[in-house]
């Protein structure tokens, strides 16, 4: 795990980078430079401490920077006879570009974002993985090219400009589309995706080289049983390889749920030592560490449990939204920025059970759509749901079933990505802002191309959405800044390569069954976990949002909104800020702190944007 940036056409400074991006690698820092391209790196050492080294180079042609891991580069190597002088997954890249070039990307089980430079052709070849769980930033101004793992650093190199519309849409959304950004000349690279171009004439153009959409295309004929075997043989090896590939030891946050508890039940059996496992909990919230106890007794871990208390938060809040480099409004980064920074205390890489709701059908809101397309409702349901939603009175508790009802209803009255927004973020408000939903080009186009496919169901438009949207621009985000922030890398055993390409052809009823979500992991979870678990809501971090607007950071968010010169006052006006802070608006409770929270992360992050 490491932190890259590099440019052609532009002169950066070293220390421009580690003002900013340091933590990302702490261990070593180099560079290269040659013509009119620079490299560079930060290392995290993880794998093959002494023969990784970066920038590395292949004869006197490739010179490849590289932040991730690559867990089947082992598997590669006897694959394609490739003869590597050192156990680096980083030559492995290098050796696997000189044979394949960008045919290479769909061969990789990994985390990535890499950039290689080929000197007898004069490209630059810049790519990512297929979740997005590795970032890389892309600035083009005329025909100069910089890019960077984190925006911060991008910002510091380039001295950007705000572009407003992106802001709008964050507010509308809570999270960052598809390749959109806060600036001006900057793009993300989209998970997935690569540019190849020369360094003669800049050409940001993305390609894709992967799509979950085409894997949902896909029927698979396996019975039941026969895809939860597949399911678990997968699982073991994911797990088996991100544990071999790492020299240093590999621990596990172990939540009260399913995920996590099956990552550590088969962790615990491919280790050579005992697994260290990292519960958390906190005041206010349901307390799954007797859950996670259980599993920890059972497989016997190393079990820590790391008690959090926010009785700080508002010393820290800045730093820690200001870590994104961009608006982020999920508030469970606040939780996973704590449980990072204690766990590095005992460990630098640990497994999670990331992208396993996605996959498999984890939300609650997933249930509706396993029965009924909303994305395709007639005019009369619609007026229906719009009829319904308009008599009953917003809920009051978040976790009821009148507030699902109510949601559900909601969602009926909708369609396309208003009827996307509200059954995920839930944060649009024309009382807040009088424009439309509001898209970048490639957002829009992107979720109009799986709205509108015919070949999907409810369910499976909805679960392709969240994973290339929700997914890389909400909780991939979250969990690479919070762990980076730390120098603790994270990794993602049931976002492996097979997976991604063999649990979106499953039936739907494989997936959500009923009332009951992740039907197969679930029943999988019977051969491995203590049955407390099993059949356990799903519950997330539960954040205490509306203590923390209403009551804890009331003054520190007043005193950002409030600023007459801030940005928030000056797209929202201050008029409006003042009656959603006074609860003015005919807004629920629940959604109106979201909004809250997003319009003052926003604000934290304009105002701080060039804080070193």
């Amino acid at each position: 795990m490491c932190g890259i940036a590099g440019s052609v056409n532009k002169k950066i400074q070293e220390q421009d980078i580690y003002d900013t991006m340091l933590h990302r690698g702490p261990d070593e820092q180099s560079y290269f430079r040659e013509d009119n391209v620079e490299l560079h790196h930060l290392r995290l050492s993880i794998l093959d401490i002494d023969g990784g080294k970066q920038p590395m180079h292949l004869g006197d042609r490739y010179t490849i920077i590289f932040n991730g891991e690559i867990y089947n580069h082992e598997e590669l190597r006897i694959k394609f006879n490739l003869k590597c002088n050192s156990n680096s997954d980083t030559e492995t890249l290098l050796k696997l570009y000189h044979a394949l070039g960008e045919k290479m990307l769909i061969e990789l089980d990994g985390m990535f974002a890499m950039a290689i430079y080929d000197k007898s052709n004069k490209t630059l070849f810049i790519a990512r993985d297929r979740s997005g769980k590795k970032p890389v930033y892309l600035y083009k101004k005329n025909n100069s090219l910089v890019f960077a793992s984190e925006l911060k650093c991008l910002n510091n190199l380039c001295d950007l400009n705000v572009n407003t519309e992106s802001i709008m849409q964050f507010i509308q959304w809570g999270y960052a589309m598809r390749s959109s950004v806060p600036y001006k000349d900057v793009v993300e690279l989209l998970p997935a995706h690569y540019i190849l171009t020369s360094t003669n004439n800049i050409n940001i153009s993305q390609h894709q080289w992967w799509s979950i959409q085409d894997q949902y295309h896909n029927s698979c004929n396996d019975t039941f049983e026969e895809a939860k075997a597949k399911v678990d043989n997968y699982l073991n090896l994911g797990v088996k390889r991100r544990i071999d590939t790492s020299d240093l030891e590999v621990g596990c946050f172990l939540s009260g749920g399913i995920d996590s508890g099956l990552v550590t039940a088969v962790a615990a059996n491919k280790t050579a030592h005992t697994l260290k496992t990292f519960t958390v909990k906190f005041d206010g919230a349901f307390n799954e560490a007797p859950l996670a106890k259980q599993v920890a007794d059972k497989y016997g871990t190393d079990h820590t449990e790391i008690e959090i208390s926010f009785d700080h938060l508002e010393n820290d809040i800045e730093r820690i939204l200001t870590n994104y480099g961009e608006p982020f409004s999920d508030s469970s980064a606040i939780p996973s920025y704590y449980v990072s920074q204690a766990a590095k205390r005992h460990i630098t890489v640990v497994l999670n059970g990331d992208g396993a709701d996605e996959l498999f059908g984890g939300y609650r809101r997933y249930v509706p759509f396993a029965k009924y397309d909303f994305f395709n409702v007639g005019g009369l349901t619609s007026a229906l749901g719009s009829t319904i939603s308009k008599i009953l009175p917003p809920p009051k508790n978040k976790k009821s079933l009148y507030n699902y009802a109510y949601r559900l209803s909601n969602i009926m009255s909708l369609n396309g990505a208003e009827l996307y927004n509200a059954s995920t973020v839930d944060i649009y408000d024309r009382l807040i802002t009088d424009y439309d939903l509001m898209f970048d080009p490639d957002s829009k186009s992107h979720l109009e191309k799986i709205i509108n496919d015919s070949q999907l169901s409810g369910l499976q438009k909805l679960l392709c959405l969240d994973f290339t949207t929700l997914l890389p621009g909400d909780l991939l985000v979250k969990m690479d800044i919070a762990t980076m922030a730390h120098s603790l890398e994270g990794r993602s055993p049931l976002l492996m390569k097979e997976l991604l390409d063999y649990v979106p052809s499953m039936p739907d009823t494989y997936k959500v069954k009923g009332k009951s979500t992740k039907h197969i992991l679930r029943t999988l979870s019977n051969k491995y976990l203590p049955g407390d678990l099993i059949h356990q809501p799903k519950r997330g971090f539960e954040i205490p949002l509306s203590d923390w607007v209403e009551n804890q950071l009331s003054t520190v968010i007043s005193d950002y909104l409030l600023n007459s010169n801030g940005l928030m006052s000056q797209m929202i006006g201050l008029g409006t800020i003042n009656n959603l802070l006074s609860n003015k608006l005919d807004i629920n409770r629940v959604k109106r702190n979201k909004i809250i929270w997003a319009l003052f992360s926003a604000e934290v992050w304009y105002q701080n944007r060039n804080a070193k």
